[in-house]
């Protein structure tokens, strides 16, 4: 309603509004991406949309747009479009042969945007979009999409008017664009009214509590929309860990392995207290571990071997760490002694080639500008959270792939330029932990490609030849040879409806994968299922008198992985191991 008093006009309402602007009323949804009403309506929750890639477009920033920067505009016809900025360029003096890096950011944005005199890379793909009818037009248009930062929530997955509730000054999307450790001073130096300050008590000591739980476990680094998917093995397993000192159970059995993977020694000490804290609290902590900072901190140490895979798999010693380090018997005491070391290189070799990124400001990385040396082996290191990953997997590796014409990805890090190039790097392989394979059929065998071998070499068999067997006899993947009860599987998935589903050995194959006429079929005694239950240590040595599949094996063998069986499942190898099969794979 409308109130005048003494020549004044007032407006007053009971809805939530202001400026005769109406507001949806806060709540609990109101603040979460993972359903409808609080998720952002442009990218729906997930913090990213499928659009034009700027790396793609201008995948070399050293160049000018008069040397053909823009790639899209460097074809005779698409280069119709360029021609009236070549030619008016000088009318709104914008500088054709300049670096793309050296333009400003309102010159960068002009290429997009486009004036009276040109017409921009907007309007371009715009009009790539509206002739999609056409083949050409949809491939054109696909090699230059990648999934880019949603422009209206800026990654953060919530709707746009959540941002405009403040505690502070800060809204919620300002809030988990913090790291964990900044968003712990935030609210712990929170400056409310004594009434709100009521109202958020117990809150925020529940808040402080767990931000402060993630915060001792060394992951004060990470933002706090960070994508769990993102995380490293390591990080993983902290997070747990510190929702288990959360829990505050008392009694209780934590099994960790190798949680100190990726932490630096610095951080690796504060792991080692939140693990006392937990056994103080009256628990028991055992740690499958190859840390010394780990090793020394325990009450008591037990060493497996002596060797990996067949030739392990013994108790060599259990006592202190002490008692350990005058061990002679076993690896890990000789080690620690001094006894045994990794040798140093005397002689370091020289490079003259390097790569030059200027002006990473991704994440935690302010301005850094570095050269990576080519032809060398370089070790990027720092304390947890340093911005080491940002640097390289966030800005370096995507920038030279898609300089390198290798394809659409998330968006690439900020930086100015990186240099040296030039034909000294023709491809990038990005060998990371993710996992080798999605299904259980994977396997390192098949990974290296030496399967394929090596179900040829049983076919060629004087028994497989007379029943007519084929190598695809010797495959669990397809029709033929495999159990067709389990599908190769060698289990079977019983559904349990609202229980989880349980495997149970295959009663018809009895878990070897194959039917019975197959497994008959020998080589030097062994059937297709026993060489596939080999380790590849063995099978290296099995295999001596066949060079093409010895040769594919060995590389599983120098990457350290000579304990791991040929037929393997591949969800069963931790990631270190998926990341050495890979590089083992690029060995072969």
């Amino acid at each position: 309603c409308v109130v005048k008093l003494d020549n004044e006009t007032r407006t007053f309402s009971d809805k939530f509004e202001l400026d005769g602007e109406v507001f949806e009323e806060p709540s609990v949804n109101f603040f979460s991406f993972n359903n409808s009403y609080g998720a952002c309506h442009t990218c729906e929750g997930f913090g990213s949309v499928l659009g034009i890639d700027e790396d793609l477009v201008i995948p070399d920033k050293s160049l000018t747009v008069y040397e053909g920067a823009i790639a899209p505009w460097r074809t005779e016809k698409q280069g119709e479009w360029l021609k009236p900025l070549l030619k008016n360029g000088i009318r709104f003096d914008f500088p054709i042969h300049r670096p793309y890096n050296d333009l400003s950011a309102a010159e960068q944005r002009l290429l997009w945007t486009g004036n009276k005199h040109f017409e921009g890379l907007d309007a371009y793909f715009k009009w790539v979009s509206e002739q999609t009818h056409k083949i050409q037009y949809r491939v054109l248009q696909s090699r230059y999409r990648g999934r880019t930062t949603c422009p209206d929530c800026r990654g953060t997955r919530l709707r746009k008017d959540a941002q405009y509730v403040k505690i502070d000054g800060r809204s919620i999307t300002d809030l988990v664009l913090l790291p964990i450790s900044a968003a712990l001073d935030f609210f712990q130096n929170l400056a409310l009214s004594e009434h709100d300050m009521a109202v958020a008590d117990r809150l925020l000591a529940e808040i402080t509590n767990r931000l402060g739980y993630l915060d001792r476990v060394g992951l004060g680094y990470l933002t706090l929309n960070r994508l769990s998917n993102t995380l490293s093995g390591g990080e993983s397993q902290r997070l747990s860990l510190a929702t288990s000192l959360g829990s505050a159970l008392v009694g209780s059995m934590y099994v960790l392995d190798e949680p100190s993977i990726g932490l630096h020694p610095k951080d690796a000490e504060q792991l080692i207290g939140v693990l006392r804290s937990l056994q103080e609290l009256g628990n028991t902590v055992v740690v499958v571990e190859h840390e010394e900072k780990m090793m020394e901190a325990a009450d008591q140490v037990i060493d497996i071997g002596p060797e990996a895979g067949s030739g392990g798999g013994n108790l060599m010693f259990q006592g202190t760490f002490d008692e350990l380090t005058r061990d002679t018997a076993t690896y890990t005491g000789q080690y620690l002694s001094g006894k045994l070391e990794v040798p140093v290189p005397t002689v370091r070799r020289p490079w003259r080639n390097a790569l030059e990124l200027t002006g990473a400001r991704e994440n935690n990385l302010k301005n850094v500008s570095v050269k990576i040396p080519l032809g060398v082996m370089t070790v990027v290191t720092g304390v947890s959270g340093s911005g080491k990953s940002t640097l390289i997997r966030r800005i370096l590796a995507p920038a030279l792939m898609k300089m390198l014409g290798g394809g659409a990805g998330e968006t690439t890090g900020k930086f100015d330029r990186l240099l040296g190039v030039n034909g000294q790097v023709t491809h990038v392989e990005f060998v990371d932990q993710n996992p080798i394979g999605k299904s259980s059929r994977s396997n390192p065998v098949t990974y290296v490609k030496a399967y394929d071998t090596i179900r040829s070499l049983f076919s060629e068999q004087p028994l497989a030849k007379a029943r007519g067997y084929k190598p695809s006899h010797f495959s669990f993947n397809v029709e033929g040879g495999r159990c067709e009860v389990c599908q190769g599987e060698g289990q079977v998935k019983i559904e349990m409806q609202f229980m989880a589903d349980i495997y149970l050995t295959c009663e018809s194959c009895g878990g070897h994968k194959f039917k019975q006429d197959i497994l008959e079929i020998k080589f030097q005694d062994k059937n297709i299922f026993e060489v596939l239950d080999l380790t590849v240590a063995d099978a290296v040595e099995f295999f001596q008198g066949q060079p093409k599949v010895a040769e594919r094996l060995r590389p599983l063998l120098d990457v350290g992985l000579g304990y791991i069986r040929l037929g393997q499942s591949a969800n069963t190898l931790s990631g270190g191991e998926a990341q050495r099969v890979k590089l083992a794979s690029f060995l072969t």
